[in-house]
């Protein structure tokens, strides 16, 4: 039964839709601890700390940290597979273009792909940058994540790097929330106008919370 759902186009777009709400949840929580960077260096990395100790002393150091990373990934990989298998099927079924143009779609869905491209390079870099330091200029300080972060957005290709990606992040939810709640059969003539709203919502909250880190730090807000 598993084999078969993954198989069709629904099955593939149900876990696109799935790993997507995870995705989402995880960049709400990601952002709401982003933040906490403009309370101080103490704040942002007790944080930083508190989230390698969650679940002590039954789960042990980073157990739950990494609990998280696993569940990231596989949802990374399965929205990534399907997507890409979805699109090479679409190619398959319509290898000629139409002869009449279909109605323009929105600017949010026609990038989609681009910008899926774009975050996945983005994630890689982000954590080379910020987890295991390896493309971290000025010297990563392990257990400094302030210092690190502020690193970071004081390089200009940091913050355009950061922001490219965020802007490209905020079109990605603002289509994929709307089209998850299709695919789930969330959406109804009566809900579309909310849902659409909500997505508008999410995606502008988001892109405007992650932006405003590297912002702080250019204007010397966090320093």
């Amino acid at each position: 039964m598993a084999r078969t759902m993954w198989d069709s186009s629904v099955g593939k777009k149900t876990v696109m839709a799935v790993s997507g709400l995870v995705m989402l949840l995880y960049l709400v929580a990601h952002v709401i601890g982003n933040l906490k960077i403009f309370f101080g260096a103490g704040e942002f990395n007790h944080y930083a700390h508190w989230l390698r100790t969650v679940g002590e002393p039954f789960m042990h150091y980073e157990w739950t940290l990494w609990l998280i990373r696993i569940v990231l990934i596989v949802a990374v990989v399965a929205h990534a597979t399907s997507a890409y298998q979805l699109s090479r099927r679409d190619l398959k079924a319509r290898p000629v273009a139409y002869v009449h143009g279909r109605r323009r779609a929105g600017y949010a869905t026609r990038t989609m792909r681009w910008g899926g491209i774009i975050l996945a390079l983005f994630i890689v870099w982000h954590i080379l940058d910020l987890t295991t330091g390896t493309v971290h200029p000025g010297g990563f300080q392990e257990g400094h994540p302030y210092q690190n972060v502020v690193d970071t957005f004081s390089t200009w290709y940091g913050n355009v790097i950061y922001i490219v990606a965020m802007l490209a992040l905020g079109l990605h939810i603002r289509h994929g929330f709307w089209s998850a709640a299709q695919t789930l059969g969330v959406g109804s003539r009566t809900r579309d106008r909310a849902l659409k709203a909500t997505a508008d919502v999410l995606a502008l909250l988001l892109t405007a919370g992650f932006i405003a880190v590297p912002v702080g730090v250019m204007t010397g807000v966090v320093s």
